[in-house]
């Protein structure tokens, strides 16, 4: 089954002092790579976060919201009251009576009246659990989400590849007249040209230019080899990959390109032309969308 590397998902975990929330939000890229703010200390520790995701996303960039709000015991917001009074005592004696009710709305961001909490460099044992858990949770949403854009971008790429093919038959079925043209064609342009100079051309010599231009300009290898690898995507999309499914088809969608570009150059014949400007189109709207599977 096909993952797109697009989504979101969020989970929302109460704890004893508090509530956790994580948000997720992914996009595409070539490998994985995690980013993690908001709450102390959780953007220092992307290792961890990157653990828990590889279980279930093996490429795209994955942007991770984490909200803590943790409630304040009684005793954090203790003042330290003895340097308040002193502050106060020196205000009183430089400031004018009616500047004080102003002053004293500033006494508390002074230094030293209020502690200030410490910055967390570690994970809190009592509090990572929970995070944890809604960071799993999460990731869990998020892969919903992925896996329903993946199942609809997988019907985009059936529907695709099966117009794809369709080309390709029609190309296939124009193959014998085709190369029958071709020979008539030479072989009159021949002809003409050795009436006109008066001279004459052994037939054995004759027929073998023409067979060795035509197989110059037979796309009938190119056709093979594009059926299979039509067959080969058709199956990375039916069974997804427990590799990365998006790197494997992107390396077959290249590959059909360059039969398509080949037969392109190769075939002279403009019914063919009309065929492989088809396949193009097709190809390339196929290349949007495997951009975005994982």
């Amino acid at each position: 089954m096909l993952h797109s590397m697009t989504g979101f998902g969020s989970a929302q975990t109460p704890t004893p002092h508090g509530s956790v929330g994580v948000e997720i939000r992914s996009v595409n890229n070539r490998h994985l790579k995690v980013s993690v703010r908001g709450s102390d200390p959780y953007p220092l520790f992307e290792s961890e976060f990157e653990k828990l995701a590889r279980k279930t996303i093996r490429r795209g960039t994955v942007n991770v919201q984490v909200r803590v709000r943790r409630q304040s015991a009684s005793g954090d917001a203790e003042l330290n009251i003895d340097l308040i009074q002193s502050y106060l005592n020196q205000l009183r004696n430089i400031a004018e009576p009616n500047e004080l009710p102003g002053l004293l709305a500033g006494v508390l961001g002074m230094p030293g009246v209020a502690p200030q909490s410490a910055s967390m460099t570690s994970l809190p044992e009592d509090e990572w659990p929970v995070v944890e858990r809604a960071f799993t949770e999460a990731l869990k949403a998020l892969d919903a989400v992925r896996r329903t854009e993946g199942e609809a971008m997988a019907a985009e790429l059936r529907l695709l590849n099966s117009q794809l093919n369709r080309e390709l038959q029609a190309v296939r079925g124009q193959l014998p007249r085709v190369m029958a043209n071709y020979r008539e064609r030479i072989l009159e342009r021949v002809r003409q040209a050795v009436a006109e100079a008066g001279v004459a051309v052994e037939p054995d010599h004759l027929i073998r230019e023409i067979a060795a231009f035509a197989d110059r300009s037979d796309v009938a290898e190119e056709v093979t080899r594009l059926a299979a690898h039509l067959e080969q995507f058709a199956g990375v999309v039916e069974k997804g990959s427990s590799d990365s499914a998006g790197r494997r088809l992107e390396f077959i969608a290249q590959e059909m390109g360059r039969e398509v570009n080949t037969m392109g150059s190769k075939a002279g014949d403009v019914s063919i032309s009309k065929h492989v400007v088809e396949m193009k189109a097709v190809l390339e709207r196929i290349r949007e969308l495997i951009l975005n599977v994982e």
